[in-house]
C-alpha cells in the first residue's frame, strides 16, 4: 500500500512542498544564525550579574549613573558605575559623552564586558529631557522600587526632604 496520492496533480503537488519546505526552512534558519551578533539584549547590572553574559557579548547596560563615580582621564576615557538598586557594573568608555551625562541619571551603554568583568561601552545615550526614560530602564527601575517618576515618593532608604525649614 502506497503513502502517496492516487492523483498525479496531488502527487506533483506533494513533491513541489517537500521540494520547497526545507529550502525555505534553510533559509530562514540561515538568516537568523546571521542575525544573532546583531540582536542586543537589555539588562541592568542585577539582571546583568544573573545572566551572565558571555564577554565579548553586544549587550546595553542600563541604569543610574552612582554618585561620585565618574573619572574622567586625561586620554580621554571616562570610568563610572551604572548601579540599580540591587547591584553595580564599573564601565569604561572611550569618546566624548552626552552633554546631559550626569550622576544619578539614567543611561544606557552599549557595548560588551571584558575578560575581567568591566563593561566596555562604545556608545552612552543619557534622557534628552526631564520626563524620559528608556521603557526598558523605566520598566526595571520600578520592577526594583528605584523608579522615581511619575511623582512617585523617593526609595525608602533615600533620606526624605522635609517640607518646612529647619526646626
Amino acid at each position: 500500500m502506497s503513502f502517496l496520492p492516487k492523483s498525479r496533480k496531488a502527487r506533483t503537488r506533494l513533491l513541489l512542498l517537500s521540494i520547497i519546505a526545507p529550502v525555505v526552512a534553510l533559509a530562514a534558519g540561515l538568516t537568523l544564525w546571521g542575525m544573532r551578533d546583531s540582536i542586543s539584549f537589555f539588562y541592568t547590572p542585577s539582571q546583568a550579574d544573573a545572566a551572565k553574559p558571555e564577554p565579548g557579548r553586544a549587550i546595553q547596560l542600563g541604569g543610574l549613573v552612582a554618585m561620585g563615580s565618574v573619572v574622567k582621564h586625561p586620554d580621554g576615557r571616562v570610568e563610572f558605575t551604572v548601579e540599580d538598586k540591587i547591584s553595580a557594573d564599573r564601565v569604561v568608555y572611550q569618546g566624548d559623552l552626552p552633554d546631559l551625562f550626569r550622576e544619578g541619571q539614567g543611561i544606557v551603554a552599549e557595548g560588551a564586558y571584558r575578560q575581567d568583568g568591566v563593561f566596555q561601552a562604545s556608545r552612552v545615550l543619557a534622557k534628552h529631557d526631564e520626563k524620559y526614560m528608556p521603557k526598558e530602564v523605566a520598566d526595571a527601575l520600578k520592577e526594583q522600587g528605584e523608579w522615581r517618576g511619575d511623582g512617585a515618593p523617593p526609595p525608602a532608604y533615600a533620606p526624605a526632604k522635609s517640607a518646612g525649614g529647619p526646626t
